[in-house]
């Protein structure tokens, strides 16, 4: 740790880039990448779109096969964008404010994007739960 903060190089990063508007710009552009990059490799429409027609199911007014994996490819590039758009707001949110209003925010972004991750599970574990209720009753 030592020698990379003497350096020169870690001195004109920490002028050039850190907690700047350029800084932020290049966070918030690998963001939007990474989520579509993340996305490339873990969804595949032609995959959902034979598991959906092998289980009979569509999707109503598109036809099955290469239309259905085209609507599929379609809608999920408009998600992802908005998912990277929306993950590097709020990720450089905070600094910005912290930048421009020179205001010391008791939060981090990493500590927001938990904050709003945990919420989001919260949530949905406790409507599980109502709904396992709603349904023992009947049973």
């Amino acid at each position: 740790m030592g020698f990379w903060s003497s350096s020169k190089v870690a001195q004109w990063w920490n002028n050039s880039f850190m907690y700047s508007g350029w800084y932020q710009l290049v966070l918030a552009v690998l963001i939007v990448l990474f989520a579509y990059f993340y996305s490339s490799i873990t969804f595949n429409p032609s995959d959902i779109a034979k598991n959906v027609q092998q289980n009979g199911g569509t999707i109503p007014g598109i036809r099955q096969g290469k239309p259905t994996v085209d609507y599929l490819a379609r809608t999920s590039h408009r998600l992802i964008l908005f998912e990277g758009i929306f993950l590097a707001l709020l990720a450089t949110i905070p600094t910005m404010i912290s930048i421009w209003g020179g205001i010391n925010l008791p939060f981090a972004a990493s500590s927001l994007l938990i904050a709003v991750s945990v919420s989001l599970e919260t949530m949905k574990q406790i409507e599980s739960e109502m709904l396992m209720r709603h349904y023992k009753g009947f049973l």
